[in-house]
């Protein structure tokens, strides 16, 4: 297997997951498509940016590493022509862990957002979280608790497991990079061959 090259196909993959999460997390901020009044009557999750800081930020600098190393020069230094392609791999070991912690937090801020159900006014004429553990997701009828803003149930049950499923995807494309960067650290790359007057790979 040619590391380098896998690494470079994951992190083609982990881009435009990134833009999604980071998407999903702005709109957001919009319940029902809408401008909100007051940006207390917000859910608590929301400010998180799970999808902004967990699956966008923290995904992009992974994602860039990856991608860069299928071009790596594997030359290496001090004489030996793996060190260079070698250390590259082992670095993006650790931008992969980088990038499962952020995955990681922003799918869990999603599942506690969506267990916890959206802040919304209620039937007393005051803002909350008239849902517990999920009850509205088995029982719709429940949904007639929350008045306004219209919409914000499948508004943000939508987004969040968007930010689920993302998170939960680049959480096993960042574990399978940390598999395939210490596979590339021990054994080094298929792509490092004929380098530097060498003939074999390194």
């Amino acid at each position: 297997m040619c590391t380098g090259s896998c690494a470079r196909c994951l992190g083609g993959t982990l881009i435009p997951l990134a833009l999604f999460g980071f998407l999903a997390n702005i709109l957001l901020f919009f319940p029902g498509g809408k401008v909100i009044d007051d940006n207390d009557h917000l859910s608590q999750e929301i400010w998180f940016f799970g999808g902004i800081l967990g699956s966008g930020v923290l995904m992009i600098f992974p994602a860039l590493v990856f991608l860069g190393l299928k071009n790596n020069d594997c030359c290496g230094c001090c004489g030996n022509k793996g060190c260079g392609k070698r250390f590259a791999m082992f670095t993006s070991t650790i931008f992969a862990v980088v990038g499962f912690l952020g995955a990681g937090y922003s799918f869990i801020v999603s599942a506690i957002s969506i267990n916890k159900g959206p802040k919304c006014l209620m039937a007393n004429s005051t803002w909350g979280y008239p849902f517990h553990d999920g009850d509205y997701l088995n029982d719709k009828a429940l949904w007639k608790e929350c008045e306004k803003p219209d919409n914000v149930i499948p508004w943000n049950l939508t987004l969040f497991s968007i930010l689920l499923v993302v998170g939960g995807i680049q959480m096993v494309l960042c574990a399978i990079q940390v598999v395939n960067g210490l596979l590339g650290t021990l054994c080094g790359d298929c792509q490092c061959c004929g380098c530097c007057g060498g003939d074999g790979p390194v």
